[in-house]
């Protein structure tokens, strides 16, 4: 079913910097149903959408529409109607929303493709008003995991990672907001600004309440 007044909430991040806290805290706004990952199941979507659209413009048309083509029909890709059956296939079968909800999403790790900013790009497409939000955590931290552990240093490559999430941040502008872990697990008070820009009541205690409980596994 359409829901035209959902909002959408994506969290932008990489591996261990304490996104699954981040998205307790977002579920404990009223409305609020942020899902956790789905191992990048949109990027796929998109990756279809672009083929579909690309090889769709691969000749003339009146020859794309001849059955003697090997390509014949693929011009008549709806890609309007395309978009509104994405949305909300990844609607109903991703984020699953109730009908008390109001803003969903999800947070997702795997935002390390060549083809990133083309990617959110398309998100914005099919999720008009999408807003982005882009945690970060202190390296040597986050280095420390398991998840990181093992193999060469992977220093450099989680710095490259995020320069792009936050060089996409910026190009996003309201569209997308900045919180640091270490910042608001220090200080939760950190977060006013985060809620400001969600448009959100800041509820100190709450907050408190979910810092305290332990996330992730």
């Amino acid at each position: 079913m359409s829901r035209p007044d959902l909002e959408y909430l994506f969290v932008v991040t990489y591996g261990r910097s304490g996104s699954t806290l981040l998205m307790g805290l977002l579920n404990t706004l009223p409305g609020y149903l942020i899902r956790g990952e789905n191992r990048d199941a949109l990027h796929h979507l998109f990756q279809f959408e672009k083929t579909m659209r690309t090889e769709s413009t691969r000749g003339p048309r009146r020859k794309l529409r001849e059955p003697t083509h090997p390509f014949f029909g693929i011009t008549g890709y709806p890609r309007e109607r395309a978009v509104r059956q994405l949305r909300r296939l990844a609607t109903e079968t991703v984020m699953r929303p109730k009908e008390e909800t109001r803003v969903t999403g999800f947070k997702e790790i795997r935002w390390y493709h060549s083809d990133l900013e083309d990617y959110v790009a398309w998100l914005r497409e099919v999720f008009p008003g999408a807003r982005f939000l882009v945690n970060t955590r202190n390296h040597a931290d986050v280095l420390k995991s398991k998840w990181w552990a093992g193999g060469e240093d992977k220093s450099a490559h989680l710095a490259e990672i995020e320069r792009r999430l936050l060089a996409l941040a910026e190009s996003l502008g309201d569209a997308a907001y900045h919180v640091h872990y270490d910042d608001y697990v220090a200080d939760p008070a950190s977060l006013r600004g985060m809620f400001a820009w969600l448009g959100e009541e800041f509820d100190e205690a709450a907050v408190r309440a979910t810092l305290a409980v332990r996330h992730s596994v």
